[in-house]
């Protein structure tokens, strides 16, 4: 309180009044009115800033003299607070305009677009989208979409109604597209089941699977036999040579790998005036058939590569050629749709007709006895090299069938395609055991080993798979070229090495053991179409698009 005191001691009395000075001489300041229209002002604060007093603390104090006599009084203090702004005094400023470049403005409609595209995938993702191919034709259609376009796969006309139902599901319709055709669905399912029921009742005389011809049923019973004793026989051989001491198959085959290191260019020659498009060699490795975009297929002596006849007989260029192992015959495959068995004499023995599209490529059953043919109309067909008669159509691939393999003991075949995709057939059955994924482009070469469980794949991934098939999956990935792989094939007899052909112009060869690079066999001016060996293992022979074959072999 004594800081207060003070401050009150030289307030003004209430009673005392204020006397206005006189203007000074010469002043213009009008004198004072005796009543003034407005009160006086209050006087100045005499306290600190901030720091606020009770009214009647002098009474207060006075009073409390006494009893609190020596000791300080607590005040209260309040804090001051700042007068607020006034709002008309400021006037808010406008908010600066900037002149959008053109680039700038590009710049963000293409943000903006590239947001909705995320968005739109986003919800294309979320959406429920059938699977059957028939049912997303339907579909299709009902949104006045093409069914199908030009080289369209299953798959990327599945993500086309996809994109088309994420499309409507961004402007709010897909509720509606989806409820009129679940009622269409409905409505179609009622009948088809009215009609199923009618179906029922009436006596079932169609039977549910295909009926196999006799000649079929024949067959099979021919290819189990043959089949068998073939597998028993390669079964114990291996026992007998893994058992026996004396064997050492490490040794062997490093020796054939060495010898294969050392193999070169033997001979070159013109095979033709148009491409080349494979060859074959004959079982005793003395002759080599080629064929070519002539549409002739020509038989070389081997020792001497002089040309000792020509075949004439397909009206198309043809596509393959394959001797049989059991006579002194060869088959050729053509674009005419045909295939045509040849005599080593230049007779046409018969000719198979049937593929509804041009021919890709052929192989001869280890018996001799059948041949199986491989086309673009997306079949492969085993026919009866006797009769002639189609014995099996099989249907599988959802592309064109490229190529086909038989294995040694007869039982089983494997076909290659456009799909990127490899199937194991049962012979015996005419199922499919196994279907081998993992390439992710077309497959144009396929081949099995002579141990029957290993099979080679190459196609146009530049990579050539080796699968083991009792494993069921790929054991080894070769990044063998530089360009598509055309062909493979394993050396006949012991299956010691493989042999590629690519696209870019050479062929090389691998060990069948750890799938390391054993030989590059490059001469070739174009790709290299097809490839074979001898089954000694001795000769290499390679038919390229420059129209030149050329063979490989130690120097003699």
């Amino acid at each position: 309180m004594e800081l207060v005191t003070p401050l009150l001691a030289t307030l003004p009395s209430a009673t005392q009044t204020v006397t206005p000075t006189s203007p000074s001489p010469g002043s213009t300041t009008p004198p004072p009115s005796s009543v003034h229209p407005f009160p006086p002002p209050a006087p100045p604060a005499l306290h600190p800033p901030g720091v606020g007093v009770f009214a009647g603390a002098e009474d207060h104090s006075s009073a409390n003299g006494d009893a609190n006599d020596g000791e300080d009084t607590p005040m209260h203090v309040e804090p001051q607070q700042s007068p607020p702004h006034s709002t008309r005094s400021r006037k808010e400023e406008p908010a600066p305009e900037y002149d959008v470049s053109e680039e700038s403005r590009k710049a963000k409609e293409r943000q903006e677009q590239a947001l909705q595209q995320v968005l739109l995938n986003r919800r294309a993702k979320a959406l429920a989208v059938p699977t059957n191919d028939a049912i997303v034709r339907s579909r299709l259609r009902s949104l006045d979409q093409p069914i199908t376009l030009f080289g369209e796969r299953e798959m990327e006309r599945r993500q086309r109604l996809r994109d088309h139902m994420a499309l409507l599901d961004s402007q709010g319709e897909l509720d509606r597209y989806l409820t009129s055709t679940h009622a269409f669905a409905a409505a179609l399912a009622d009948d088809g089941a009215a009609k199923e029921d009618e179906r029922m009742e009436e006596v079932q005389t169609v039977p549910f699977f295909t009926e196999g011809s006799n000649e079929l049923l024949q067959a099979r019973i021919e290819l189990m036999k043959y089949s068998l004793s073939r597998a028993a026989s390669r079964i114990s051989r291996m026992k007998l040579k893994r058992e026996n001491p004396d064997e050492d198959e490490d040794a062997e085959l490093d020796y054939v790998l060495q010898r294969m290191s050392q193999i070169s260019m033997n001979c070159s020659q013109i095979g033709d005036d148009r491409p080349l498009s494979g060859c074959a060699f004959s079982p005793d490795g003395a002759i080599l058939a080629t064929s070519g975009w002539s549409g002739a297929t020509k038989i070389w002596n081997v020792e001497t590569m002089e040309r000792a006849m020509t075949l004439r007989g397909h009206t198309e260029r043809v596509t393959s050629v394959a001797f049989s192992p059991a006579e002194n015959i060869l088959a050729t495959a053509s674009a005419d749709r045909t295939a045509i068995l040849w005599g080593l004499d230049g007779s046409c023995l018969r000719k198979f007709e049937g593929h509804l599209d041009r021919l890709a490529r052929i192989a001869f059953h280890p018996s001799g006895a059948y041949l199986g043919t491989a086309s673009f109309d997306k079949t492969w067909r085993l026919w009866d090299v006797n009769t002639g008669i189609e014995l099996l159509l099989q249907e599988g691939h959802s592309r064109t069938v490229y190529g086909v393999a038989f294995q040694c003991d007869g039982s089983l075949v494997a076909t290659c395609g456009l799909d990127a995709l490899a199937r194991v057939w049962d012979l015996r059955t005419g199922r499919s055991i196994l279907a081998l994924e993992g390439h992710v482009k077309p497959v144009l070469g396929i081949d099995f080993s002579p141990n029957g469980y290993h099979l080679a794949t190459g196609g146009e991934d530049h990579t050539c798979r080796i699968w083991d098939l009792r494993k069921r999956r790929t054991i080894y990935i070769i990044p063998a070229h530089n360009n598509l792989v055309s062909q493979v094939k394993y050396e006949p007899y012991e299956g010691y090495v493989l042999v590629t052909a690519s696209h870019d112009n050479t062929c090389k060869v691998w060990s069948a053991r750890d799938f390391k690079p054993v030989k590059t066999l490059a001469g070739h001016e174009g790709k290299v179409m097809g490839v074979d060996v001898t089954g000694d293992g001795q000769l290499v022979a390679s038919a390229s698009y420059d129209r030149t074959i050329k063979l490989w072999g130690e120097k003699s």
